[in-house]
């Protein structure tokens, strides 16, 4: 049983495929692994606290700086803060000079990972660039935690309050 062709255009022309569809599996296989590793994923505090976040792991953490948290160490770049979305905070540290716009209140994104004790460890920290400014996934995490809020605080219908 032959499993090559007979004539010599035939296996030319078999090899060129095998190689052509090989060497698009081997590329579109490369994409993917660096897409995968370069992906930062955005998670609110919540949702870090809960264990949904990746320890180890770089990815993006967003909500607003927690009012009074903001410490900086005097002998070197080192800063601490909190960060809420107004239901839980998490502990941020970050070495370096943080944006102008950077302040208690504000919203930030920050990329970094999470250590096992649950403190974040800041690569880069962003500020809004404006007033009316807050990243999206920010502002969606604040508005999420601030309903949870509102539904655990209201009294279920057809409850009478003394």
């Amino acid at each position: 049983m032959r499993l090559l062709p007979k004539h010599p255009q035939r296996r030319k022309r078999l090899a060129l495929i095998s190689l052509l569809i090989t060497g698009i599996g081997a590329a579109v296989a490369l994409a993917t692994v660096a897409l995968k590793e370069n992906i930062n994923l955005f998670y609110s505090p919540t949702q870090i606290l809960s264990g949904e976040a990746p320890k180890n792991h770089v990815f993006r953490l967003g909500g607003l700086v927690a009012e009074g948290s903001v410490k900086r160490n005097k002998d070197n770049l080192d800063v601490y803060f909190e960060v809420t979305d107004t239901d839980k905070k998490v502990a941020v540290i970050y070495n370096g000079i943080l944006p102008d716009l950077f302040r208690e209140g504000q919203g930030i994104v920050a990329l970094g990972k999470l250590r096992d004790d649950g403190v974040f460890i800041a690569d880069e920290v962003l500020a809004k660039h404006d007033e009316n400014y807050m990243p999206p996934e920010a502002a969606k995490a604040i508005e999420d935690a601030q309903a949870k809020q509102t539904r655990s605080t209201t009294t279920p219908q057809g409850s009478q309050q003394p």
